[in-house]
């Protein structure tokens, strides 16, 4: 059983559920606390001991290249004026040579299209992916979760969290294998969106996915789905006829930062976790109430 070494990350999106906001600036650079959401995946993904991440982009989204790359005009000017710590905090977001590449989904087709966008990058090996408007807080992270899971099991696995079983309609839900015991149970399929008395359980789909490359292949094969686009989910549902998949219901509290209420929690959650924010935000906040 190969190692997960790497993650995708489609970053392709214009954002248009948080539009006017991204219309200039890239979804995955909004900020979160003092971070953009982008660095908070990337992050996570290398807490995890994933090695190397290619980043699906698309046109217009080149700031995030230039995030992850040396500002060398900003750092000379902190360093000058010795702002030591700043200096610090602008540096320490600039991976190692060669950990992130990039790739270029040049047509809207979807998120299945992104993740095969990156097929020769990753090769013949398993890799994980993550969602970049979904920000997980975990200890350990989601995603190391995950390969925790995986080192145990191989296969295939997807992240999920429980939800209210009226809002079903508004996710991805997965249907379990029998009865389902612990965290990480083997599941059977998966249904978009389905009404609560036709769900097969309460448990959604959240954005983190370890998969085999050989979902590569059946991408390539999958029709166009819903809306004209090429679903990650109608060939994942092809690679579980041959192949094993599990779902883990990780210890977290995943935040949905491509909505503008989602983001906006997720302000103040994180935010509230702040040592030097904390009380200020508390006071704040409930002086507001």
């Amino acid at each position: 059983m190969k190692p997960v070494r790497k993650v995708v990350i489609p970053v392709a999106g214009h954002g248009t559920r948080v539009l006017p906001a991204t219309k200039s600036t890239p979804k995955e650079l909004l900020p979160l606390v003092d971070r953009p959401l982008i660095d908070y995946v990337v992050q996570e993904a290398f807490d995890a001991g994933i090695e190397h991440a290619v980043l699906v982009t698309g046109r217009g989204k080149g700031a995030i290249e230039d995030y992850f790359d040396h500002a060398y005009e900003l750092e000379a000017g902190l360093e000058a004026k010795n702002k030591t710590e700043i200096l610090a905090s602008v540096r320490s977001v600039i991976p190692k040579a060669g950990a992130v590449s990039y790739t270029r989904q040049q047509a809207p087709l979807g998120l299945g299209h992104a993740i095969w966008c990156a097929r020769d990058i990753i090769g013949e090996e398993p890799f994980a992916i993550s969602l970049p408007d979904v920000v997980i807080d975990g200890s350990p992270s989601c995603l190391a979760q995950m390969v925790r899971e995986y080192e145990k099991t191989g296969g295939n696995i997807i992240a999920v969290e429980e939800v209210a079983r009226e809002e079903t309609n508004k996710y991805g839900v997965v249907a379990p294998k029998g009865e389902s015991r612990g965290p990480l149970f083997e599941m059977s399929g998966m249904v978009e969106k389905p009404q609560p008395e036709k769900a097969p359980s309460n448990l959604a789909i959240t954005g983190r996915y370890i998969l085999q490359p050989e979902i590569f292949e059946l991408l390539e094969k999958t029709p166009r789905g819903a809306g004209g686009e090429i679903q990650l989910t109608d060939a994942m549902d092809m690679l579980m006829k041959s192949q094993a998949f599990y779902a883990y219901i990780y210890a977290g509290q995943s935040h949905d930062c491509g909505d503008k209420l989602g983001w906006l929690k997720a302000n103040i959650a994180l935010g509230l976790k702040r040592p030097e924010f904390s009380d200020a935000l508390k006071a704040y906040l409930k002086e507001i109430s």
